[in-house]
């Protein structure tokens, strides 16, 4: 059984709205740890990263947050580890799977769960907000400060990532995906085939030809009626139980080598919905 080696990302950089950054701390303080411990699943908090209080623009800050979030999770697969990285806006996407890709002999596959395409790039967002860029970055598209987080090379290929659970975008980046070829699999198909079928195709998919693969979820991908803390909410997404169900067929693939849940906003949560639903998503998920 893997440990797994917990990695909070203090960041709000790459956000319109900065108050994600105290997500992973408020996170921690809930019961997922001691889910942990009563399932028997051996498991090391390793902490949060925080960048220093200092004035900086966000290229910069998400620049530097990511290659430390980089190092953690290159070391902790190296080590035979399993990451799970707590969010922080979506921007450490570039840092998580930079890290895990550059600790795996081979091609890494990712399944991206989110309401939104995250494959902006400066010429094409019309916010300029880093968490709408970083699986561009992981593709390879964008500045180079990103692009090159761990290594210059891009992280993943197109063939090898699936997106589920989206249902708003940007012209720009939807252009790009298509040209790329990048299975999305949009509210509507999931709401006629059902998430759990959806999963397992997009498990076939980003196992193919791959080393190991990934999960990164933005809670935006659930609905904001049962999930209110997130800063970039939109109508109509998975509920929680239908998404950890479907997730649970993940668990004893020992090809599935890290996890990140991101854009948690304790301060628009009601009743710490939110904060539970990672719990349980966790739980579920959990190798």
């Amino acid at each position: 059984m893997k440990k797994i080696v917990v990695i909070g990302a203090a960041g709000g950089y790459g956000a319109q709205n900065p108050a994600c950054q105290d997500g992973p701390e408020v996170i921690k303080s809930f019961d997922f740890l001691d889910q942990l411990d009563e399932s028997g699943i051996p498991h090391h908090w390793a902490g949060i990263i925080h960048l220093r209080k200092d004035e900086r623009d966000a290229l910069s800050a998400v620049s530097e947050m990511c290659a430390q979030l980089a190092e953690k999770t290159g070391k902790a697969v190296s080590e035979g580890h399993f990451p799970i990285v707590l969010g922080g806006d979506h921007s450490c996407a570039i840092g998580t799977w930079s890290g895990v890709k550059s600790a795996i002999d081979g091609r890494l596959g990712l399944i991206w769960i989110d309401a939104h395409m995250d494959s902006n790039t400066f010429e094409t967002s019309p916010t300029l907000a880093i968490h709408g860029m970083p699986l561009a970055c992981l593709l390879g598209y964008g500045n180079e400060k990103l692009t090159r987080v761990a290594t210059p090379y891009p992280k993943l290929l197109p063939q090898d990532i699936c997106l589920i659970g989206v249902r708003s975008f940007e012209e720009g980046e939807a252009k790009l995906l298509k040209r790329l070829g990048v299975r999305i699999y949009f509210m509507d198909e999931i709401r006629k085939r059902g998430a759990g079928e959806i999963i397992k195709e997009a498990l076939s998919i980003v196992k193919k030809d791959t080393e190991g693969f990934g999960i990164s979820i933005d809670l935006d991908a659930l609905d904001p009626l049962e999930e209110p803390g997130v800063g970039s909410p939109v109508p109509g997404g998975l509920l929680k139980d239908e998404l950890a169900n479907a997730l649970e067929q993940l668990r004893p693939d020992p090809r599935f080598v890290a996890l990140e849940i991101v854009e948690y906003n304790p301060y628009l949560d009601t009743k710490f919905a939110t904060a539970h639903a990672v719990s349980d998503l966790i739980e579920a998920i959990a190798p």
